[in-house]
């Protein structure tokens, strides 16, 4: 009879997800660099659990379309994940262009009356019109977002008059810059895991009810004004969004040896 570690003392249930938890991190990196992962025997042995809990861990990778069972091989990677920077202000071309050809098809282009939520957020007038983009990006004829970009006029007006081609192989920080003329200074950035509906899992290739990143960005110029604002739906199974973050005040190195009751060193 198999047994777990003499420490298991969760549900296998929650062995299992743990288990994938770290294999999948392995998965997204690249880290099997043959495409095939370690045998049973092997996981049993590195995460000193039972061959029915590796079973159910590579199940869940498997459902997520992660890997998949080959008969005479193994288990092996049938699908990767990308890494998109939260904390820069670049575009997936530019952050993708190592991997695959990345294109921009552009579904709509037009000047618009903005949503009043939108013409808030933008500093517009009531009845306020912005430049409306939608794109869906591809890696390699795969789908990975579409995205729904609101522009201030002035920034927008300009973009609308390149050619089609040009806004499906360039990303819209690049054109703000080099066709607008305009500096970019920084963004505010909101992520949020939602289900999608069923119009947006059909434009992504997603199976009904699919789980997407909503990012939800707003770019400001150098002299501080708001002048791109961005609905952007990733693929969860394809895109990973990854940030580098500091300690707070007080908890970082410089705080190291500090008396934390008297906040200085003793």
């Amino acid at each position: 009879m198999e047994t777990e570690s003499p420490t298991a003392c969760s549900p296998r249930a929650d062995r299992a997800r743990r288990v994938a938890s770290v294999l999948r991190r392995q998965v997204l990196e690249g880290a099997f660099g043959t495409g095939v992962l370690p045998d049973e025997r092997a996981l049993i042995a590195e995460f000193a659990v039972s061959r029915n809990t590796v079973r159910e861990a590579l199940a869940l990778l498997r459902d997520e379309g992660l890997v998949e069972r080959r008969r005479g091989v193994g288990t092996v990677v049938v699908g990767r994940a990308y890494e998109h920077p939260l904390g820069e202000l670049a575009g997936l071309a530019e952050v993708l262009q190592h991997h695959g050809s990345v294109v921009n098809q552009v579904r709509e282009a037009r000047r618009v009356r903005a949503p009043q939520a939108v013409a808030r957020r933008l500093g517009l007038g009531e009845r306020g019109e912005a430049v409306h983009l939608e794109r869906l990006r591809s890696l390699d004829g795969v789908p990975l977002s579409l995205d729904a970009t609101y522009l201030l006029p002035e920034i927008g007006e300009p973009l609308l008059a390149l050619e089609r081609g040009v806004l499906e192989h360039q990303d819209v920080f690049q054109l703000i810059g080099t066709v607008a003329g305009a500096a970019l200074g920084g963004a505010e950035v909101s992520v949020q895991a939602v289900t999608a509906d069923a119009a947006t899992c059909a434009v992504l290739g997603l199976p009904e009810g699919g789980a997407v990143l909503a990012v939800e960005r707003l770019t400001s110029l150098a002299d501080g004004r708001p002048a791109d604002l961005e609905f952007i739906h990733l693929r969860g199974d394809r895109l990973v969004l990854r940030a580098r973050v500091g300690a707070p005040d007080g908890h970082g190195a410089a705080a190291a040896g500090r008396d934390p009751a008297r906040g200085r060193r003793p």
